[in-house]
């Protein structure tokens, strides 16, 4: 038990300083794909320590839910980053590691931030609302639906233990897993606002979403607002790997220096995906408000194809 907590905050302090980095460091390699310099991995730390030191301005009009979004979405975020196995499985909350669970934490980050940007009494903050709950209808459909699917391999939604009987091998290579990573991407990308869904850098009003809904957050609210978007992509990031690619994490039990060399795994694998991400948005473009939902629509079929699949090979049917 006392291994189990060591290893819960070690994950913890991971997750406190690996979030800015990776964002940093996908901007980054964004910029260097581009022929630019660009600015160094640490830049949003600095950006959030800035941002934390000053007092945020509120409209008029501005309500309690404008105060209480940001730390409301920053701590269900954090709450679902803690119960995504990262370096190390087995940890003290691997109990609560539920895929339901942890699907109904970030809808409730989502519904905080699309209610902040309702209550700031701005044109575009409910305009990209409305487009964030919107897009989550299938992004949301889609997930669940790919959760199934892994759900019914792994017998049942406790993600640590899925992660372990993959890192194990035992369920060997499916076409329905690559079509559930497929699916499970495409809404990682749409929900954390990345191309071709939204673009992260854009502030052209008529085509924001998230950014929309943070158009009046200043001060230490933005700061808020930065920190879970960067620990919402780590997040997500680690639940593809721990889904998908959990070779190299420590198992339950493992003492020091299993936990050091999962550590080196798992950021190992965060450079590689936060690199491709790079390169992905670098080579494509960003898709009309209008065909989003076409995209997620098209995530939500094949996570159905790949329980269709699994259904047919297991003989479930």
């Amino acid at each position: 038990m006392t291994a189990a907590l060591l290893a819960q905050a070690i994950h913890a302090a991971l997750l406190a300083l690996a979030a800015p980095l990776l964002l940093g460091w996908v901007r980054w390699v964004k910029a260097r794909l581009l022929g630019r310099r660009g600015p160094p991995i640490r830049q949003p730390w600095r950006d959030i320590r800035k941002l934390w030191r000053k007092q945020p301005v509120l409209a008029g009009h501005a309500t309690v839910l404008t105060r209480a979004a940001p730390y409301l979405a920053l701590a269900a975020t954090a709450l679902a980053a803690l119960l995504v196995p990262g370096f190390a499985g087995g940890m003290a909350l691997a109990g609560l590691s539920d895929l339901v669970f942890i699907a109904g934490l970030l809808a409730l980050a989502r519904v905080a931030l699309a209610l902040a940007g309702w209550d700031a009494g701005n044109g575009f903050g409910a305009m990209g609302a409305g487009r964030e709950m919107a897009f989550a209808l299938f992004a949301e459909a889609a997930l669940l639906v790919a959760f199934l699917s892994l759900a019914v391999l792994a017998g049942g939604t406790n993600l640590d233990a899925i992660a372990a009987l993959f890192r194990e091998g035992g369920q060997g290579l499916r076409v329905s897993l690559l079509l559930a990573a497929l699916a499970v991407g495409a809404v990682a990308l749409a929900e954390n606002a990345r191309l071709p869904v939204d673009n992260p850098a854009t502030h052209l009003e008529l085509t924001m979403v998230h950014e929309a809904m943070i158009l009046e957050a200043s001060g230490r609210h933005l700061a808020l607002w930065e920190a879970q978007a960067a620990l919402k992509l780590l997040l997500w990031a680690s639940l593809l790997l721990a889904l998908f690619a959990p070779w190299g994490m420590a198992p339950a039990g493992a003492g020091p220096l299993g936990w050091a060399g999962g550590a080196l795994a798992w950021a190992a694998k965060l450079a590689v995906l936060g690199a491709a991400l790079a390169v992905f948005e670098t080579a494509i473009a960003k898709l009309r408000v209008f065909r989003v939902p076409e995209f997620l629509g098209g995530a939500l079929l094949l996570a159905l194809l790949a329980a269709a699949l699994l259904f047919v090979s297991t003989g479930l049917a």
